[in-house]
């Protein structure tokens, strides 16, 4: 428990911003799905413009800290290489 003011506004803090964190990166985790499901599909034109809302929502989360920038870009990489596989 917090013994000192300024641990009790971190920790109400921390609850606010976990809980704004978690929406965006369930967001981010339904939008790579749903683009991995169209590439699985086989069908490129349908999977190119969820492609491209999942690499924009994976890089809007990297700038704000959510995800690892390492993870979002092996996440963008591999959606893109399995949409060029499609051809």
């Amino acid at each position: 428990m917090a013994n000192h003011a300024s641990a009790e506004k971190r920790n109400r803090q921390r609850l606010v911003r976990t809980e704004r964190n978690r929406g965006v990166r369930s967001t981010v985790r339904t939008a790579v799905k749903k683009a991995r499901a169209a590439i699985a599909e086989g069908d490129k034109t349908a999977a190119a413009p969820l492609v491209s809302r999942a690499s924009n929502l994976l890089a809007q989360a990297v700038s704000k800290g959510i995800v690892h920038r390492n993870t979002g870009a092996r996440t963008t990489s591999r959606i893109n290489s399995a949409l060029a596989k499609l051809g």
